[in-house]
């Protein structure tokens, strides 16, 4: 007789196996997590609006013109504007620029931080990136799969962000009951900033904040290369400086708030450009290719449309040269010497870049000047006779006064450095295109610039109030120049004086980079537009 066996007991409810109390304690952490994100978004999302000038400025200023920078600027974050390429990869010559469509009126918005209701807000889900911009329009890219599951490092990024925000809101409604930040080597102060105290705490977030991945695709010279010594030196020195740099690269792409495309405009011009075709397929050919690869390799790029990506570039045909791309033209942060908002800048997410004529990395020749009492010169001015502003100033005021020293070539044996030190004034006349070195080479020798030009965006004016330490004039007023000039009484210029040496700093070329200095200015000019961009995760 055979012996009863019990049977087999039930097999385990399906999805258990064994780890039940595993799952509770993971949805015990999940959960909470979840939770308290959502509570932290929807603060933010009704943060009060965020002013950062307390002169109600408007976004950065745009200079020249008859319109006014809230006039010009485009009411839509990140609007994709039309390519001026045809299908086949030909271009019209670059200094034709492509006519801008007609801008929407907005209010006035300052830059350091947009309330937020106009935070470019891109979606990261496990199907697509979606970009809700202001509009209410949706965009939705394919995703790669490796990129799906990038997510929690992505939220504590974010949520990092969010904590800089608040704080620096914070300073910007408590500046004027508070002393000033400590800082052992520079306390931003006074009028030639439009928040001093926002700015420093702004700055400083960015110094225990902010990294950026350099993607080390590409080799030199078209990549990871640039000028170090003409008139593009801002070019090659910020590409040189972000390589070597160890307090802000970040080896670790999931760790970085933004990605940098080291290429460079200026050497693909040497290069790859056949001189006098006006045909620079070439150049956006190699772009586009670059782009495809990294967006292939990374998941960044198409996660959030290239939004969290800068490019840089010195070169008057950078703008063109980013239209390689849509996203790169419409969605990524163009950091460019050509701020002209009539060919496609947009203050709210591109940076002003200053252009900077470096012959030798030896600065002293090009540092300093005397005080206003030993400037006997009112207003100077020598450069060639080109672009659509210098003929008529050249026309009103050439070998016409004394006082307006205007000169299209210099008598043999007079410095061109020793005339801007003679001078009260130096004329920054655009040439052509709207930015000029003379700019930066007025504030190293202590002369008060006089930027002439049609809707140009001074650099970091996001930051500067240029109206304390310069005087903009517009090309129709050329023939008043020195009726404008000599309006400015003496104590009032020698405060303008003072403010222009204070503000030097911002504007200095320093190997290895120092604090405050142009490297870092844009970097944090870089910052503050991450800071109005939002990355968020949905199922």
């Amino acid at each position: 007789m055979d012996s009863y066996s019990p049977p087999p007991p039930p097999p385990p409810p399906p999805c258990f196996h064994g780890y039940g109390r595993r799952w509770l304690v993971l949805l015990g952490v999940l959960v909470p997590m979840v939770l308290i994100s959502l509570v932290l978004f929807a603060v933010e999302s009704k943060s009060s609006a965020f002013w950062f000038s307390s002169y109600s400025l408007s976004s950065p200023p745009v200079h020249g013109g008859d319109m006014s920078g809230e006039d010009v600027l485009e009411h839509h974050r990140g609007v994709v504007a039309q390519s001026h390429f045809n299908h086949s990869g030909h271009a019209s010559p670059p200094p034709a620029a492509a006519p801008s469509p007609a801008p929407e009126p907005v209010s006035p918005l300052p830059l350091l931080l947009l309330p937020s209701s106009f935070l470019s807000t891109y979606i990261v889900g496990n199907q697509a990136p979606l970009l809700v911009r202001n509009n209410g329009t949706v965009e939705a890219i394919p995703l790669p799969r490796r990129a799906r599951r990038r997510d929690t490092k992505l939220e504590r990024l974010e949520v990092g962000l969010m904590r800089a925000r608040a704080a620096i809101k914070e300073a910007f409604r408590n500046h004027s009951n508070v002393s000033p930040l400590f800082d052992k080597d520079y306390v931003p102060q006074g009028p030639s900033y439009r928040d001093a105290y926002a700015f420093h705490r702004s700055y400083l977030e960015m110094e225990k904040l902010f990294k950026v991945y350099v993607y080390e695709e590409g080799e030199p010279p078209l990549f990871h290369d640039g000028p170090c010594r003409s008139i593009y030196s801002s070019e090659g020195r910020f590409i040189h400086g972000i390589d070597m740099d160890t307090w802000f690269r970040t080896r670790d792409p999931d760790l970085a708030h933004v990605f940098f495309l080291p290429f460079s405009v200026v050497k693909m011009v040497k290069l790859i450009y056949k001189p006098k075709s006006f045909d620079i397929s070439p150049i956006t050919r190699t772009i586009a290719d670059y782009i495809s690869v990294i967006a292939e390799r990374y998941p960044y790029w198409n996660r959030s449309l290239g939004s969290d990506h800068f490019m840089l570039s010195c070169h008057d045909w950078g703008p063109h040269a980013s239209k390689a791309h849509s996203h790169l033209y419409g969605d990524s942060i163009r950091v460019l010497c050509n701020a002209n908002t009539s060919e496609g800048f947009n203050p709210r997410k591109d940076v002003s870049l200053p252009e900077i004529n470096l012959k030798t990395d030896l600065m002293a020749d090009m540092m300093g000047g005397p005080s206003a009492s030993r400037r006997p010169v009112l207003a100077f001015f020598a450069g060639g006779d080109h672009g659509s502003v210098r003929p008529l100033l050249l026309r009103a005021w050439k070998g016409r006064d004394p006082d307006v020293q205007v000169h299209e070539y210099l008598p043999r044996g007079v410095s061109y450095y020793a005339m801007m030190r003679r001078s009260r004034f130096c004329l920054c006349p655009s040439g052509y295109e709207v930015a000029s070195p003379r700019v930066v080479e007025a504030i190293y020798l202590g002369c008060v610039p006089v930027t002439i030009s049609h809707r140009y965006v001074l650099p970091f004016s996001d930051v500067l109030n240029w109206k304390a330490f310069s005087v903009q004039v517009s090309p129709k007023d050329i023939p008043d120049l020195k009726r404008i000039l000599t309006a400015i009484s003496p104590r009032q210029y020698i405060r303008m004086q003072r403010r222009v040496r204070m503000v030097r700093r911002h504007f200095e070329v320093n190997s290895p980079p120092r604090r405050f200095d142009v490297f870092h200015m844009i970097l944090h000019s870089v910052w503050l537009r991450r800071l109005n961009v939002r990355l968020l995760r949905h199922e």
